[in-house]
């Protein structure tokens, strides 16, 4: 079994499964209504290190290399078992209960494990088009549970450590939360992480329910979403870097009139202009609209009143997210500064980053159940454009260092299908301040970011990635 490109070739060497290493009661885990708004998704996560033997050990020497491979998926896997001990939910089965609705099985099934072989090295892969470089190579594909790792030999002597999992049962923080857990496992001396918490009831719906009538905008039933008939321009994924000193010069220029905007609304405000920019090109004469969300996070907008609820939410893991969305008529985002797209894009994220919000958001699910429910921005379509922005800065917070060393370069990989776009800014594993920024928008859209921004979105390359990295 192996995939292929022009570069180089990837060969499947050994495929199991790691389950936890103390038996555990079988028991069903339900969703959160929070969980329920996402489709059945699988995200994708890499992350690629060096040879941790470089300075001491000859690159030609292969046997050597294939030995420490071997080291390095038995530290793994048995890492992997004992994380599993306390995030029992990513070694279980998702399944439908008498209503319909998914659930969780947690019976310990394990997590697929692939070991596999690149004959490439590290410092010729290509992360700036990483559909040629990742997809089908080093992410693997779920096909049974909740998670698949995959561990990677590079001919260098590098590895790279891959899953994907299904969106219904965890969000970027919960995954996040795990990889840190799992990588800290392999140091015996490091103090314990932090457990997950599966507490439901932190997100069980009020009596009787309240629904803030923005709710009603921001999210449709399922019944109500319509797949469009028009057939819409493939996607496909970029990964760049911004400059610490780019984020700071865009701040500069959309924070006025008293008010500073984030860094993030910001990249959203530029995005969302060049989205429009890409639109315009058409030249159709129709008045086009164009459209961004903005993933927020509930965990720090919870239960502020009530400390042991918040605290609980701190450690809570699967899906605690809203995605309000902002849309505008695209000669109006082409013609006003940045400064006013970016205080549009603080407007409509104000109405979701309140505690009553993501009560309501709750309630809302409640009202629907079981039929579920979407986020009119990735089912409501756009000819002028729409897209998604999901802030990953906590991404690589832990370093994600599983024994051998920081990781020198990850992302996220998120290719998912839909016809909104999905962007995701992470912090470099620099360490300087610059995003790594992860992008899936359609051939026009990318070119147009490119030519127009392409002193903020640059290209990543291993010369900027080169201060990590040992030949």
């Amino acid at each position: 079994m192996c995939s292929e490109n022009g570069d180089f070739s990837v060969h499947v060497t050994n495929e199991e499964v790691v389950a936890a290493v103390l038996p555990m009661q079988e028991h069903w885990l339900p969703l959160s209504n929070l969980d329920l708004l996402l489709p059945p998704l699988d995200v994708g996560v890499f992350l690629c290190y060096k040879n941790p033997i470089i300075t001491s050990k000859p690159m030609e020497d292969s046997a050597t290399n294939k030995s420490s491979f071997g080291t390095m998926v038995e530290s793994l896997k048995k890492a992997l078992a004992q994380t599993l001990i306390s995030y029992y939910v990513f070694a279980g089965e998702v399944m439908l209960n008498s209503m319909g609705e998914p659930e969780v099985l947690c019976n310990n099934r394990g997590v697929d494990f692939v070991e596999a072989q690149a004959d490439v090295e590290l410092k010729n892969l290509n992360f700036y088009n990483p559909d040629q470089s990742i997809e089908g190579k080093f992410v693997p594909k779920k096909k049974n549970g909740v998670l698949v790792v995959q561990a990677t030999s590079l001919k260098c002597g590098g590895i790279v450590v891959a899953c994907s999992f299904d969106h219904r049962i965890a969000d970027g923080y919960s995954a996040n939360m795990f990889l840190t857990s799992w990588a800290d496992t392999t140091h015996p001396t490091k103090a314990t992480t932090k457990s997950p918490c599966f507490c439901r009831s932190l997100l069980t719906p009020r009596r009787p329910c309240s629904v803030p009538t923005s709710l009603h905008q921001m999210y449709t039933p399922n019944s109500k979403f319509t797949p469009s008939q028009t057939v819409t321009a493939p996607l496909l994924s970029r990964i760049y870097y911004v400059t610490s000193e780019k984020l700071h010069s865009m701040q500069a220029l959309a924070s006025g009139n008293g008010g500073k905007r984030t860094k993030l609304e910001c990249f959203c405000a530029l995005l969302w202009k060049m989205v429009a920019r890409a639109a315009s090109r058409e030249g159709s004469g129709k008045r086009m609209v164009a459209k961004v969300g903005v993933v927020v996070d509930g965990r720090r907008r919870l239960w502020k009143s009530e400390k042991v609820k918040e605290a609980l939410m701190g450690n809570y893991f699967g899906n605690v997210l809203s995605i309000p969305f902002g849309e505008k008529v695209v000669e109006e985002l082409m013609e006003k500064p940045l400064g006013f797209v970016a205080d549009a894009v603080h407007e409509f994220l104000a109405e979701a980053t309140t505690e009553e919000h993501f009560l309501g958001l709750v309630d809302w699910v409640e009202g629907h159940r079981p039929e579920g429910g979407l986020a009119r921005i990735y089912c409501d379509g756009s000819e002028g454009g729409s897209f998604v922005v999901s802030c990953g800065q906590r991404f690589l917070e832990g370093k994600m260092d599983f024994g051998w060393g920081k990781v020198v370069f990850g992302s996220f990989y998120f290719p998912w299908g839909g016809e909104a776009g999905y962007v995701m800014p992470m912090k470099s594993p620099l360490g300087n301040g610059d995003w790594v920024v992860y992008v899936h928008l359609t051939k026009d859209q990318l070119e147009v970011i490119e030519c127009e921004a392409g002193d903020v979105f640059r290209p990543i390359t291993w010369d900027y990635l080169n201060p990590n990295f040992i030949f």
